[in-house]
């Protein structure tokens, strides 16, 4: 979450800065989905369910004392339940779940799935603003600041239960550490939610066209790879190229290196 709202908060700076990351987060190709699944995804899922359980079972007490240990303990608890839910209401939105044509040709109209990773952020100003922009910013800006809440007190209350801080006192300083990273991850938290919802029509225009010369330039230098799936379409960049046979003279190129290569090595 950390990686996330800071690359997402680097939109602030400019669309430079937002698309650079973005393409060095897919810069890792084909091991992309199993970094998502592995280090991502599936632990949110484990945690999820896991937590679901825990909340099911929890006896909240708040009602009987009114202490702020026994208030944190529930608001865990209830941030946990709404951060999950965010969180598939977030990847469906963006995402869509799933990555198959038949599937996103359904939802794609409907407003979701609608994020294109070499579009970065135009294509995530113009989900933000779907509706007027009045339904998805409050969800989202709910929806962070939950997750910031329950990562920061999850630190707290495992490090109570792991045995890191006992005595009163150790766990006094960690509640003041904690308290100050929530703050700071909360402030990045909403540089990365204003950044993706302030930009107006001439705004996400203006990203549309920076966008396409960082493609076109990156497509030409071979660090980024011609694939319309990740573009907003129509795609004039990739028309351009096609029209050029730029993916036959690639391919052209790629074998003359080749044999090069193995002519230096006979």
């Amino acid at each position: 979450m950390i990686v996330h709202l800071t690359v997402n908060a680097s939109l602030l700076n400019s669309v430079q800065s937002f698309q650079g990351a973005v393409y060095g987060i897919h810069s890792a190709g084909k091991i992309l989905p199993l970094v998502e699944w592995g280090g991502i995804f599936g632990p949110l899922l484990f945690h999820g369910l896991f937590g679901v359980w825990i909340a099911k079972n929890a006896k909240l007490n708040t009602n009987h004392y009114k202490y702020v240990s026994n208030r944190r303990y529930s608001w865990q608890r209830w941030t946990g339940v709404i951060a999950l839910v965010y969180l598939f209401l977030h990847i469906l939105h963006l995402h869509g779940w799933f990555h198959f044509e038949p599937y996103l040709a359904v939802i794609q109209p409907l407003g979701l799935g609608s994020f294109k990773p070499y579009n970065a952020a135009s294509t995530l100003a113009i989900a933000m603003n779907q509706f007027g922009g009045v339904v998805w910013p409050p969800i989202y800006l709910i929806g962070v600041l939950c997750c910031v809440y329950h990562l920061a007190n999850g630190i707290w209350t495992a490090g109570i239960t792991w045995g890191i801080w006992i005595s009163p006192t150790a766990q006094a300083r960690a509640s003041k550490v904690c308290t100050a990273f929530g703050l700071g991850l909360g402030f990045v938290g909403m540089v990365a939610w204003w950044a993706a919802v302030s930009p107006g029509d001439n705004e996400i225009e203006v990203a549309k066209k920076i966008e396409d010369r960082m493609y076109r330039v990156g497509v030409e230098a071979g660090y980024v790879p011609l694939m319309e799936e990740k573009r907003s379409q129509p795609d004039v960049v990739a028309e351009e190229f096609e029209a050029k046979g730029f993916v036959e003279y690639e391919a052209m190129e790629h074998s003359e290196e080749t044999e090069e290569l193995a002519d230096s090595q006979e």
